[in-house]
């Protein structure tokens, strides 16, 4: 939590070198300098209370501000602040051990903390950045500073129409996150539905169901998004719509065989013994018993969703071509390889560590929620 408070601060502070700043960039930095000392005021009153044995009473008044500086979007301070909650209320639900020992096997793995780490802070930064980037300097051209190396104005340089490369990649991580994010979050509503009802209830409705998903499956998934983004036109809601199509029979393929196997456990029987009805049994005892395998594939997804996203792009078929997103970048950047290779170097890398990210978090996911591994 404190470290992707500062890492945000360091990344904003080099705005400092620009010959201007956004109007909100004092009041911003400002800002995330006190929640930092916040910050590492929390760490240290919590680091107190665990030396003795002491965290389960008296740090009530801790959780509310932690959930409230989560606006920057460091996810660590409202985990920090729904955990402290948790342990100062005293909940002990029968659910409660299985997820601690979940975190605890995740937090012991170096490679997924990391990937949650890099994740985390790109989430933060593109939030902060609509107070500490001048949006104009990475979509407006300055002929004045026309393919400038790096340099401290210019931390990565700029391109052939004088944009802040550095602004453009920030900037660019929102589009990547919100895109492969909702393009994941459909189907895995679509999908685990359709799963969940082809997977209890059988026969005809399985018939109908996953045979109509198997046409949808036929078709190769990026055909699919070409296909629809043709018809419809190159937007970012076009984009998310073309790309949760295709995902949705796999989603329901996995929902539907953990249903199945879910369904055969004796806790089933006893809740319609006791009376409960088809829908409750389902989505109050089974479905939720059969998320571990669509979390993980959730997660190892949204990488797949990125590189799909910045491909499009690159091939023109993605977000509009002057909202700076990577493949954008990507594509510009990639008739300069010989002259300026930085401008297809530095988006590239970015693409690389954020699918590498999300990828080292669900084999942490996977091996953490695998009962074999407990």
């Amino acid at each position: 939590m404190l470290l992707i408070q500062l890492f945000v601060i360091a990344v904003s502070s080099l705005n400092l070198f620009k010959p201007y700043v956004t109007d909100t960039f004092p009041a911003a930095m400002l800002f995330l300098c006190v929640v930092a000392l916040f910050d590492l005021a929390a760490v240290l009153i919590i680091a107190k209370a665990v030396r003795k044995n002491d965290i389960a009473s008296g740090l009530a008044w801790l959780a509310v501000p932690l959930i409230l500086t989560a606006i920057t979007g460091n996810l660590f301070s409202l985990l920090l602040g729904i955990i402290l909650l948790a342990k100062t209320r005293g909940r002990h639900e029968a659910a409660a051990p299985k997820w601690e020992d979940i975190a605890e096997r995740i937090t012991q793995n170096t490679a997924p903390m990391l990937g949650m780490f890099f994740i985390v802070f790109l989430f933060s930064i593109s939030i902060c950045s609509a107070f500490t980037f001048d949006y104009g300097m990475a979509v407006e051209n300055n002929y004045s500073a026309i393919l400038q190396p790096p340099s401290l104005i210019y931390p990565l340089g700029t391109d052939n129409f004088g944009r802040d490369l550095f602004s453009r990649i920030i900037y660019g991580a929102r589009i990547s996150l919100i895109v492969g994010t909702i393009s994941t979050l459909i189907p895995f509503l679509a999908g685990g539905i359709l799963g969940a009802i082809s997977g209890y209830y059988g026969r005809h409705s399985d018939n109908i169901i996953m045979r109509t998903l198997d046409i949808l499956y036929s078709i190769p998934g990026i055909l699919l998004a070409i296909a629809i983004i043709a018809a419809f036109g190159a937007s970012t809601v076009n984009l998310i719509l073309a790309l949760s199509v295709g995902a949705i029979p796999t989603y329901a393929r996995t929902m539907r065989a953990s249903v199945m196997l879910v369904s055969t456990y004796e806790f089933v029987d006893a809740a319609r013994a006791l009376g409960s009805g088809h829908l409750s049994v389902l989505f109050k005892h089974i479905v939720p018993n059969s998320m571990a395998p669509m979390i993980v594939k959730a997660t190892l997804t949204i990488g797949s969703a990125i590189i799909a996203t910045s491909s499009l792009s690159y091939l023109g078929l993605g977000v509009e071509p002057h909202i700076p997103e990577w493949g954008n970048i990507l594509k510009l950047g990639s008739t300069y390889l010989e002259t300026n290779s930085y401008l297809a170097v530095y988006p590239g890398w970015a693409i690389i560590a954020l699918v590498l990210s999300f990828n080292f978090l669900g084999d942490g996911l996977r091996d953490a929620l695998d009962p074999k591994m407990a």
